[in-house]
């Protein structure tokens, strides 16, 4: 199978801190990995390291085969990487239809800079209630970003990140804050993503790490731990006594 990401000894000090510690990873093209670890443990560095918004010390990283350790954020997003964030960067004052079609119009090469009638440009329009129907916002898209309730706000940035129609795409906490409810909603749609799409995840809820996941990697003072599948991780000692809380918990 096709490996879309590859990170070769990634390392990433901050004067005598290591945050990331020579971290070695391969991501297969459709696959669902998800990246755990204790507060601190350096998952939001290395999220940062591979979206390109933090610079790599050492080590190498490559995404759909090219060398992209020395680009910057907005090359890899060109190449097909798309990411949500802990915090929303969506357009409150706009209505949830208008945030994805500025970002299809960019995708698409239309103007920018200015919300322009959808029904202007048919193929934008088309698109975004495609985007809108598939993170199960079809019957909200004239409602403003700002009076969304905090779960279908996180659904809305799954949209605007696939209007780049990413070959890759970086979650970071997307359940933070969310009620079980919500949660559950959120991890159905995750879940039911076309496996052409690969993902990553950083996450707290271990419910969702081990229903998405196929393969998770385990942080610890920035260094690899463990990596396996979700079985592998359950019954490592190691992460049992790292994160998981010891063996009865786990």
């Amino acid at each position: 199978m096709k490996t879309v990401l590859e990170l070769a000894d990634v390392s990433r000090r901050y004067g005598e801190l290591l945050a990331v510690d020579s971290v070695t990873l391969e991501v297969e093209a459709g696959s669902r990995h998800a990246l755990i670890g204790p507060n601190g443990a350096g998952k939001s560095t290395l999220f940062n390291l591979i979206s390109g918004t933090v610079r790599a010390t050492s080590g190498r990283i490559r995404f759909l085969g090219l060398d992209i350790t020395r680009r910057g954020p907005h090359r890899r997003t060109k190449l097909g990487m798309g990411r949500t964030f802990q915090h929303s960067s969506l357009f409150d004052e706009l209505s949830a239809r208008e945030n994805v079609a500025l970002a299809v119009q960019r995708r698409l090469g239309h103007a920018r800079n200015a919300v322009l009638p959808t029904a202007r440009f048919p193929d934008v329009e088309a698109r975004s209630e495609e985007l809108l129907g598939q993170v199960g916002l079809a019957d909200r898209g004239d409602v403003d970003a700002g009076s969304l309730s905090y779960g279908h706000r996180r659904q809305l940035e799954i949209a605007l990140a696939l209007a780049i129609e990413p070959r890759l795409l970086l979650l970071d906490e997307p359940t933070a804050g969310m009620s079980r409810e919500e949660t559950e909603r959120f991890r159905d749609l995750i879940g039911e993503m076309p496996r052409e799409l690969t993902l990553m995840i950083v996450e707290h809820d271990m419910d969702v790490v081990f229903g998405l996941a196929d393969r998770i990697m385990v942080l610890q003072n920035g260094a690899t731990i463990a990596y396996g599948t979700p079985a592998e991780i359950r019954a490592d000692p190691r992460v049992r006594e790292a994160y998981l809380g010891g063996a009865d918990d786990a």
